[in-house]
């Protein structure tokens, strides 16, 4: 089967950032840099999970580990050009309880806001640019009161086979919404893989009529459209009620972690470090969408 993501041309750029990322996961915001063309002369990430740190570090070894964003000082770092996040959206999300800012979680978003405030005191033209999710207007417009910018709406599928909804506040000027490249799963999947992602037998299983039933088989998409938007967990086989389940006409199977790596335009080989299937899968569904990202930071000018 072919695979018709297009790479992206670099855009050349000889500039050298200093860049802090915050939640920086398994670190999508340092591919999107150099995937614009951008120089890095320090990334600072800060993260807690040790899987995506591992992540990171097997593909940017440079990469200076500042660990817990709530002990972290901006002022402590040399001058920033960019400050990047996408901060836990557990308590925003319409998938969850929706806490909003009562959710620890999602209060993490003050720490963008109190370092953002202090890069500015070195430069005050530092660019910004946060990632969260689909959430109720009220608390939209607490993070846009905070940040200072309204925020655009991108769905992924734009650029990946993909049906992800996220907004992103910055003050990078010039962002345009990229033409749609029309891709679906039939574009990324592959046809031979081990059987150890194959569910069809659990998934017969089920009970006509169950709530197990109802939710197996209300996410299950066609080969001719996108996936739903790749969580953090869930790729199970004992989970067939996963939003991740694809299925063609013979088989149904949840999507491997390269699959999965394509959704998010991540390198293939990126999370394939040694790690378990579910830890790369965890770091994916917590990414970003790297060719996304890559939309905003090309137009950024150092």
């Amino acid at each position: 089967m072919l695979h018709t993501i297009e790479k992206i041309e670099k855009i050349e750029k000889i500039e050298k950032m200093n860049v802090l990322s915050l939640f920086d996961g398994m670190s999508c915001g340092q591919i999107a840099l150099n995937r614009a063309g951008f120089n890095i002369e320090n990334y600072y990430a800060c993260e807690i999970d040790k899987y995506a740190i591992q992540i990171t570090q097997a593909n940017y070894p440079n990469t200076q580990q500042l660990g817990d964003v709530a002990k972290v000082s901006a002022l402590d770092l040399p001058s920033l050009d960019l400050v990047i996040g996408g901060s836990p959206c557990q308590g925003f999300s319409f998938a969850g309880k929706q806490l909003n800012f009562e959710d620890p979680r999602s209060k993490l978003f003050f720490e963008f806001v109190r370092l953002l405030k202090e890069a500015r005191v070195k430069n005050p033209n530092v660019k910004f640019l946060l990632e969260n999710v689909k959430m109720k207007k009220e608390y939209q417009d607490i993070i846009s009161e905070y940040l200072g910018v309204e925020p655009i709406k991108v769905n992924s599928n734009l650029v990946s086979a993909q049906d992800r909804i996220r907004y992103y506040w910055t003050n990078i000027q010039g962002f345009t919404l990229p033409k749609s490249k029309g891709l679906t799963l039939d574009d990324i999947l592959d046809l031979d893989v081990p059987d150890k992602y194959n569910i069809t037998d659990s998934f017969y299983k089920k009970v006509p009529g169950t709530l197990a039933f109802k939710k197996s088989r209300a996410n299950l998409r066609g080969l001719e459209r996108c996936s739903k938007t790749l969580l953090t967990g869930g790729h199970s086989i004992s989970n067939t009620g996963s939003t991740n389940i694809f299925y063609s006409k013979d088989f149904i199977r949840i999507p491997t972690p390269t699959e999965c790596e394509r959704l998010q335009t991540v390198p293939e080989g990126y999370t394939d470090i040694g790690i378990l299937d579910s830890k790369r899968y965890h770091a994916l569904g917590n990414g970003l969408t790297v060719d996304v990202i890559v939309e905003f930071f090309k137009n950024i000018k150092v």
